[in-house]
């Protein structure tokens, strides 16, 4: 899938190939392209590399460190990117508190915060989701008490991504337990080195463990590190998820997947000739290419009108539920097309950190556990099932 540019954009896109090739580490994209598993100092290596070139905070105002790229660049920058097979960056702090600090955050929290997530200072993590509050998450129970200059926190978040390597996280606290659901919560900035918070790794069905529970008990959070106003959370909550949900559409990275499965297609045969030449696998390719282009095309028109003051609404819901139906279907297809190699042929393959060699065509060993991770996708950032009431409420009026 490729999409038309200007001939200053062809050259910035030139510009982006050649920063790739020059400054992107092999072992790093071989990585990403085989499907393993990174580590928190790669991560950290090309978040580096990055930021050393101004490059890592794309779309933040220049005033705070953005490079003032247009939306067409940073759309380039993200496709080229995710076919270069460059390490996804943790969007928690860059992505998705840094929004919300810039829009809605004092200026003392915007010069201490922002500065620390662009030189890799703070990993952040976010803390939304609870045992009983997932994609209803406007009924969290984790409570935050006013004591002097402190609020106490007391509560539980599950499936924080990361969380194991955080150094603080953006958490949704309930401060008001007499008001209604969406108007009794705060935005609370928290250090994870807080005596009271502990950390527990919850292991997925690949065999990583990503995600955690983290615990609070009785921790003592500094009244400055509350974002915005007491009660109003829920507004920067809102705010936050349409950034997440649109980021969650992962356009670049789906057009590399699905690169990825046109060489297998290639690549494979079946009957003596090649699996792309199978009518009905053929109609499955171009359903996918076809939904790509249009949901390129569709990202493009909301990351524009964000660029000009607004924040993704519907059209971010609209985002998330392509984006992730997409990405769940190249990886079904992937799956389908190595057939009985897409098992793991040796038991550690559906273990934490297992990099061994492939077993049977190249990157086969990778596409069952990959399958099983994106299954995810459709859940996390709020349910699909969530999203189509989140349209049909704004756009429809139902």
């Amino acid at each position: 899938m490729d999409l038309r540019f200007t001939p200053e954009e062809e050259a910035f896109r030139d510009e982006v190939r050649q920063f790739l090739v020059e400054k992107l580490p092999t072992r790093l994209s071989d990585k990403v392209r085989r499907g393993l598993h990174l580590t928190k100092a790669d991560m950290e290596e090309w978040h580096a590399i990055l930021n050393a070139r101004g490059w890592l905070a794309n779309h933040w105002p220049e005033r705070y460190g953005g490079p003032g790229w247009s939306v067409v660049q940073r759309a380039i920058f993200d496709d080229e990117a995710a076919r270069a097979f460059a390490p996804r960056l943790v969007p928690f702090g860059l992505s998705m508190l840094a929004p919300v600090l810039i829009k809605y955050g004092s200026e003392e929290q915007r010069r201490h915060y922002l500065p620390r997530i662009l030189d890799g200072t703070d990993w952040w993590c976010q803390g939304y989701s609870e045992p009983g509050a997932g994609s209803d998450l406007a009924s969290l129970k984790t409570s935050a008490v006013r004591d002097g200059n402190h609020y106490v926190v007391n509560g539980q978040k599950t499936w924080t991504t990361l969380g194991q390597y955080a150094d603080w996280i953006f958490c949704l606290v309930r401060t008001d337990p007499t008001a209604k659901a969406q108007e009794g919560i705060s935005f609370l900035l928290i250090d994870m080195k807080s005596p009271g918070v502990e950390v527990r790794p919850i292991v997925l069905l690949d065999g990583d463990a990503e995600v955690n529970e983290v615990f609070f008990t009785d921790v003592r959070v500094p009244v400055e590190n509350l974002v915005g106003e007491e009660n109003k959370g829920w507004t920067y909550a809102k705010y936050l998820l349409t950034y997440e949900r649109t980021n969650i559409a992962g356009v670049g990275a789906s057009a590399a997947a699905f690169d990825r499965l046109r060489a297998t297609a290639s690549s494979l045969t079946r009957g003596g000739r090649p699996l792309a030449d199978d009518p009905l696998f053929a109609a499955r390719l171009a359903r996918i290419e076809i939904d790509l282009a249009n949901m390129a095309t569709t990202n493009l028109r909301v990351v524009a009108a964000a660029a000009h003051g607004g924040a993704p609404g519907a059209e971010s819901s609209m985002l998330k539920i392509k984006g992730t139906e997409i990405r769940q279907a190249i990886t079904a297809l992937q799956r389908r097309a190595f057939g009985i190699y897409a098992q793991p042929f040796v038991p550690e393959a559906l273990e934490e950190g297992y990099n061994g060699a492939p077993v049977g065509p190249e990157d086969a060993n990778t596409a069952a556990p990959t399958y099983f991770n994106m299954r995810k996708l459709s859940i996390f950032g709020g349910s699909n099932e969530v999203q189509k009431n989140i349209i049909s409420k704004m756009i429809v009026g139902l």
